[in-house]
């Protein structure tokens, strides 16, 4: 439904005038109502107003300075104005602010219903020409996104097909002067939509395009490196509070060297996790580039980490966690050896711990998976406190663990689990499950307690329930071994021949001899 606004002095006019519209048009237009300019300014301040039908010729203000106003406001708006007969000088004067036509009072309602069907047909065109070249316009713009994200991420594009990639976006006005930048906004989705509205608007008249990355990143190519310092002003007029960063590369001459400026853009990026928390910043790849690594890890610290596990010696763990990531030494070192740390110490740490002892709960899981990388944080400060957290947290749970195996209770109500199920289809998960503990940890435990493996155990378990049935009944040998849990006569003895050294019927008949009961084959 479109909207309609009538404007004119005399009540009467405008109750009509709506009456007429809304009998011809049932339910196209929603029909508002003004009795001067100002009035009708405030209408149109209020919402999207399709077309103004106004009189000439009001108190306070006319009818030219509203059509003045409202095409600075709605240049959109279509505009018919009502005059008079002596009005003409007026309806000149107006007709260069969008007016679409006009009508001389008394209104002669055919008149004006062609007048409207004439506005909606120009309306209706110009809305679908609008709307072809805004389809044509977001193409434009995914085409470029594409195949910029295919340059960025396929380290095998030469540069030639990356120059040809850039070209068939529109790039090629770029050359021979660019940059790239990368930006990272701190989870503030408000700051991103500002971002692209600003460079949106910049980019009129420039050499500028933005997309975003498959990182979230928001990547800029511009050939004016003053654009982002632009930007940090106009977020900071917009009282943007949360910290942001911009990654920016050297100027680069060629569309071949896109792909080298985007990882330029995105290393230095990178480095915003070494900035003063809650502050902004331009992070140029020249003052990160000559940064070197440290000369080695500080493996046997790592080490002993892992070997503290499970005691009560917490002070001792962070002492050492604050050296390995000395915050102040953090901000002189590349981000390279960071990286290597980090993969040290989930490595030889925290996997290690879910490896040996198994998952624990949802939450830390969670945080497990967050601190398995770096650039999961905003800043290096957090990263730390959440490795803290996590190394207490794991160190609890494995001493809690401990505690608990500590007298073989779990391995005793694994025994008599086996004991009381060996007839069914039972397997090392089903009953590492039932006593709570990790399938891999289970095993191991299993094996030191009673001295064999766990499917070895189940065997000699159901061949002693065998043999005892061998000996007290007179059930045929292919039932004793199905009651036993074996899945066949074939498997049955099978494993009798290997534990006993001789066959079930064998083992009967010596039994027999013997003098005890059991006479069935």
């Amino acid at each position: 439904m479109r909207t309609l606004l009538i404007v004119d002095d005399e009540k009467n006019i405008r109750a009509g005038l709506k009456a007429m519209i809304e009998r011809q048009y049932r339910d196209r237009y929603d029909v508002s109502l003004a009795a001067d300019g100002a009035e009708a300014l405030a209408v149109i301040g209020a919402g999207r107003i399709d077309i103004l039908i106004t009189d000439i010729r009001m108190p306070e203000m006319d009818g030219l300075t509203l059509i003045r106003h409202a095409a600075e406001r709605s240049p959109k708006t279509a505009v018919i104005i009502l005059s008079g007969h002596d009005d003409f000088s007026y309806a000149k004067e107006a007709i260069k602010f969008n007016v679409r036509d006009y009508l001389l009072k008394p209104i002669v309602r055919e008149e004006m219903y062609g007048i409207l069907d004439r506005v909606e047909q120009e309306l209706g065109r110009a809305e679908d020409a609008e709307s072809r070249l805004d389809e044509a316009g977001r193409v434009r713009e995914e085409l470029r996104a594409a195949q910029l994200n295919y340059i960025f991420v396929h380290p095998a594009v030469d540069p030639a097909e990356a120059a040809e990639r850039c070209r068939s976006a529109g790039l090629q006005r770029l050359e021979p002067a660019y940059c790239v930048g990368a930006l990272k906004f701190a989870g503030d989705r408000r700051q991103n939509v500002l971002a692209q509205e600003f460079l949106a608007r910049s980019a009129e008249g420039r050499a500028a395009f933005h997309l975003e990355d498959q990182d979230g990143y928001l990547i800029v190519l511009t050939d004016e490196a003053e654009l982002f310092g632009r930007l940090m002003v106009y977020l900071k007029d917009k009282s943007v509070s949360s910290a942001y960063h911009v990654g920016l590369s050297r100027m680069k001459a060629r569309l071949e060297d896109v792909r080298a400026g985007y990882a330029e853009a995105r290393r230095a990026a990178g480095y915003s996790l070494l900035q003063p928390r809650c502050s902004s910043s331009i992070i140029t790849y020249e003052s990160v580039m000559h940064r070197t690594d440290a000369p080695e890890l500080p493996v046997d610290d790592v080490r002993k980490l892992a070997n503290m596990l499970g005691t009560d010696r917490e002070p001792d763990m962070k002492a050492i966690l604050v050296r390995l990531f000395d915050l102040k030494k953090a901000s002189e070192v590349s981000l390279d050896y960071l990286e290597r740390l980090s993969k040290l110490l989930n490595e030889t740490v925290f996997d290690d711990v879910f490896r040996t002892y198994g998952e624990e709960s949802l939450e830390i899981l969670r945080l497990y998976k967050r601190v398995g990388s770096i650039y999961h944080f905003s800043d290096i400060h957090e990263y730390f406190h959440e490795a803290e957290n996590l190394l207490f947290r794991l160190n609890d749970y494995v001493r809690t663990v401990r505690a608990a195996l500590g007298d073989n209770r779990e391995m005793r109500r694994a025994v008599a689990y086996i004991e009381a199920h060996y007839a069914e289809d039972l397997n090392m998960a089903t009953v590492s499950n039932h006593v709570s503990l990790n399938y891999s940890y289970f095993s191991e435990l299993f094996k030191e307690f009673t001295g064999q493996s766990f499917v070895s155990y189940v065997k000699a378990v159901r061949i002693d329930k065998a043999k005892a049935l061998l000996a007290r009944t007179d059930a045929k040998i292919f039932e004793i071994g199905q009651s036993v849990g074996f899945e066949n006569a074939k498997q049955f003895n099978r494993v009798f021949r290997e534990l006993e050294g001789v066959p079930a019927s064998e083992y009967r008949a010596r039994r027999q001899a013997t003098g005890h009961p059991g006479s069935g084959a």
